[in-house]
């Protein structure tokens, strides 16, 4: 699975992005049979997971810094995931993944390690 970023930008503090990530090449078999997530990497640290989705849609995961500021949804048919983010604050800058592995289950992976495939990221900079 091929997966690509887009959407990242320079934003002022208190802004809002829309990420997206939309696969190419050939997929072993369909889109809806992926969990999907949004991880992000600062400068200096480590790849954190922002968001999750399962392949239905139906359940999700943030962690705490995006917990009501930031919405996760996928669109099956259009092999599309998207990441809202709103209230953006300087901490958020960073360069954001999406990633995907084959499951079918309602419990996410909430670690790097527990995803197969990953796209090459796009750049979010918030300016404070």
């Amino acid at each position: 699975v091929q997966l690509q970023a887009s959407g990242g930008g320079l934003v002022q503090a208190g802004g809002s992005l829309r990420l997206s990530c939309t696969t190419s090449g050939p997929t072993y078999g369909r889109f809806s049979d992926y969990a999907m997530g949004w991880f992000r990497q600062a400068p200096g640290k480590e790849r954190e997971i922002v968001a999750g989705l399962s392949w239905s849609g139906v359940n999700n995961y943030y962690t705490d810094s995006a917990k009501g500021r930031f919405t996760i949804s996928r669109d099956n048919e259009k092999n599309l995931m998207t990441l809202e983010m709103h209230m953006l604050q300087p901490e958020d800058t960073a360069v954001y993944f999406c990633a995907a592995v084959k499951s079918l289950s309602r419990i996410l992976f909430t670690t790097a390690a527990g995803y197969d495939y990953w796209g090459k990221g796009t750049q979010v900079t918030v300016s404070s």
